[in-house]
């Protein structure tokens, strides 16, 4: 009779505990619709249930939504409701700009969180970017995705963030990206030696531009270079190895470690804890395994940095970084705090370094690994795009080996450029969202004709997936993967290689890298690694082909294959991806027929 009280008690406990949560949260989103009408009659204003950024919701839209649509009496309301429509996980991706087409250049959600308000009118964006004051990012939201090891630049505002500007400004300089320019040839030629060892295709290639863009930060962070080892040839050795291989871990699990924090993964992986450590399962106790060799090696680089400058009192970065092996991200971040030191609150904490060194590698590691997937498997449905950046790699290269390549000579790759520039206008791997902070008062923002007035906590996003898209900015094409729309034709009958320019598009068209004051640090980073990467895969002859399925398959069947997996299984996770690239296999092989030439090791 006790236990069924108990069960009885803790039912009508739950019961009434769903209960008052489910009216606080119709309260909260009559509010906040109201809020949204305040924002202009001819504005459109959608209302949903559950708050998009809910972590409960954020796991479970892909699994609850196709099931309630189904529901007797009630699934084809929730069909073609609002809820159905906005609330999952890259449903602006799915509607491009034929949502704004549909409703106008301005459209509001309320959810019982927050006003969200969708703006897809270039100058009000560029406005919005430029208004760093009225428009500031929602550290809200940053911290709970970045803030992982410590405070850094995406999870702090006004002077600690011009601070934190400043120091990254001076880890991501030229001298920087000469290292990166000749790491990542080096990286790229041993990953394709790699992959053309496999007749028959690999399946491992997201992998395997994950290894390799993480090999590249290793050597920008902390001057340490690995040789490329292919998914199937990973094994583990070494300080330096474990370190890597943690923050592998780290990264390819950090949806969990944002949703259940470090110090949950911490006391998993902790043998000498209480009994219970001992029931969860093998991967939470890798992860926290992971946390402790990461934060341990970052804690051993710092100290080892900081007993360099001690022990010399004429101390200067050029040689912290010669007894270190290179000026690395490491280097600049300890001098950077230990000579403004004398200055309270605006130097580098330890903390902070911490922080900033695991944003730098999240940033520069997941979101560009993506984008050479999405690229890659793109270059391997047109062949003819392959020829077409293959020519201007031989023209600026000619009969130069690969370790004569100089960094000199990246501006004058702008095709390969133009295969970056157009990968991430349709596949933006991270889109930024802004809000009007919690100052009182009224925010004034002119999208098109109307006039809005905008209160406080209202979250601002902009509609990249449609300005990106929109036709009449790039054409009616728009949906299509077309590098060549980067490529400007000169006047001259000739039109070559030299004459051809990059486009500049149109103030807030385009920003898969944020713009304004607070735009993307490492821009220029990502693009010198991806445009060497590609420029050492498709020299000479080399070429990337799908792999067929079977002898009956043709190559236009196959090419279709790859571009259907690219656009209908790619969605966000924590950034955007294909889901299952290993579905797959890409096969690289010397093409008949192409003019070879002298390439060093080849």
């Amino acid at each position: 009779m006790g236990i069924l009280n108990a069960v009885l008690w803790s039912a009508a406990a739950w019961t009434a505990g769903l209960t008052i949560f489910g009216l606080w949260s119709l309260v909260c989103l009559i509010q906040n619709y109201l809020v949204a009408r305040k924002l202009g009659n001819d504005i459109p204003v959608f209302m949903i249930p559950i708050d998009q950024v809910n972590p409960l919701w954020v796991m479970t839209d892909r699994r609850i939504l196709p099931v309630l649509k189904k529901l007797p009496l009630i699934g084809e309301f929730i069909k073609n409701s609002s809820f159905a429509r906005f609330n999952y996980r890259g449903w602006e991706l799915h509607l491009r700009y034929r949502i704004h087409r549909e409703v106008g250049d301005v459209f509001a959600i309320a959810t019982p969180g927050r006003v969200w308000l969708y703006i897809a009118d270039p100058d009000a964006l560029a406005d919005v970017f430029r208004r760093k004051d009225d428009f500031p990012r929602c550290l809200e939201m940053t911290e709970r995705l970045l803030n992982v090891f410590g405070p850094n630049i995406s999870t702090v505002e006004g002077p600690e963030w011009k601070v934190q500007r400043k120091v990254i400004g001076a880890c991501l300089n030229e001298q920087t990206n000469q290292v990166v320019w000749q790491e990542s040839i080096t990286l790229a030629e041993d990953m394709l030696q790699y992959w053309a060892k496999s007749p028959n295709g690999i399946c491992s290639t997201a992998d395997d531009v994950r290894t390799l863009s993480l090999h590249v930060l290793s050597k920008a962070g902390f001057g340490k270079s690995y040789k490329f080892e292919g998914q199937e040839d990973h094994h583990k050795s070494g300080t330096s190895a474990s370190y890597k291989n943690a923050l592998k871990v780290i990264l390819e699990n950090c949806v969990m470690i944002v949703g259940l924090g470090t110090k949950f993964f911490l006391a998993a992986a902790d043998e000498h804890g209480p009994w219970y450590n001992r029931l969860y399962p093998s991967s939470f106790r890798e992860i926290g395994q992971a946390c402790t060799t990461f934060q341990s090696y970052i804690t051993d680089t710092y100290e080892e940095a900081k007993q360099t400058m001690a022990s010399d009192p004429s101390f200067s970065q050029e040689k912290l970084a010669t007894k270190l092996g290179q000026r690395t991200f490491m280097t600049a971040m300890v001098q950077a705090s230990q000579e403004n030191s004398s200055s309270p609150g605006v130097f580098l904490t330890e903390q902070e370094i911490y922080g900033n060194i695991f944003v730098l590698n999240f940033a520069g590691h997941d979101t560009t690994a993506h984008t050479f997937t999405f690229a890659i498997y793109l270059l391997a449905a047109h062949p003819e795009l392959q020829d077409w950046i293959s020519e201007e790699i031989n023209i600026v290269f000619g009969d130069q080996p690969l370790t004569s390549w100089n960094y000199t000579d990246y501006p004058k790759l702008k095709r390969i450029m133009a295969v970056l520039l157009e990968t991430v206008r349709i596949y933006t791997p991270v889109p930024v969202s802004k809000w009007t902070g919690r100052a009182a008062g009224y925010r004034h923002l002119q999208v098109g004709d109307k006039q809005l007035m905008v209160p406080s906590e209202v979250m601002i996003s902009p509609a990249y997936a449609t300005v990106q898209t929109e036709p009449r900015y790039w054409g009616e094409d728009s949906l299509e993967w077309r590098p060549e729309r980067w490529i400007t034709k000169s006047e001259s009958d000739s039109n070559t290689q030299e004459e051809q320019e990059i486009i500049q598009p149109r103030k807030g068209t385009y920003i898969p890298w944020s713009a304004g004051v607070r735009d993307c640090p490492g821009e220029k980073f990502s693009k010198v690694e991806f445009v060497a990467t590609l420029a050492a895969l498709f020299r000479g002859d080399w070429r990337v082909e799908p792999a067929k399925l079977d002898k009956t398959e043709t190559d236009e069947q196959a090419r279709k294959r790859v571009l259907d997996l690219v656009k209908y299984d790619s969605e966000p996770v924590l950034l955007l991806q294909m889901l299952h690239p290993e579905r797959a296999g890409l096969v690289w092989k010397r093409r008949a027929g192409v003019k070879r030439t002298r390439l060093g090791s080849d």
